[in-house]
């Protein structure tokens, strides 16, 4: 199979950082002969960036990238796409609210689509966070003309030529699918497991 990157922004998560590892390799190691973890810190105080650094030193599969600041998700994700030398990218966060194993159920679609978007069947928010992701996702739709539902889950499959094509600014997170499909790219929805 081709390579795979999978990119992940940690943000104080010393106490999941070493299990989310720990299970994106199980899931990747019998299935890709080259994958990579890339983990970008978003100026964590938590001890996660002393404890990555430690981890990337005896995985040569784990690289590592520290932001001085908390300077959001967005710009972890940018830095993630900027450095990653998969064919295919998967964006996911490390508190593992997503399983690994829905890559391979979002992996077939990228034989006719460029992005798969994970989209939670079972929210396992809060009522407050669900309402208001509603409402986020009935603007963005209403306003970009966007059929997605769920542009907030973070498992996400692209080809490698759809993140090299963003210019990614604060909060373009949110707007990942419509900003695959003004590039020209092809992209769809699939239900996914959330924790």
């Amino acid at each position: 199979m081709k390579r795979i990157s999978v990119i992940a922004p940690v943000y104080n998560e010393k106490d999941n950082v070493e299990l989310f590892i720990k299970k994106v390799e199980e899931t990747l190691k019998d299935k890709f002969l080259s994958y990579e973890i890339i983990l970008v810190d978003d100026g964590s105080r938590d001890g996660s960036t002393e404890l990555i650094q430690k981890l990337a030193k005896n995985n040569s599969y784990l690289k590592n990238y520290h932001f001085t600041k908390n300077n959001g998700q967005t710009a972890a994700l940018a830095a993630g796409f900027k450095f990653c030398t998969g064919d295919i990218v998967v964006t996911m966060d490390s508190d593992l609210q997503t399983d690994p194993e829905d890559i391979y159920l979002m992996l077939p679609y990228l034989d006719k689509y460029d992005m798969v978007n994970g989209k939670r069947t079972t929210r396992e928010d809060g009522f407050k966070r669900k309402i208001s992701s509603l409402i986020g996702n009935g603007v963005r739709n209403f306003i970009t003309k966007d059929n997605i539902k769920d542009t907030g889950c973070p498992l996400k499959l692209f080809k490698k030529e759809v993140v090299k094509s963003f210019y990614l600014y604060e909060g373009m997170h949110r707007f990942l699918p419509t900003l695959a499909k003004i590039n020209g790219f092809s992209v769809i929805e699939v239900p996914v497991q959330h924790f």
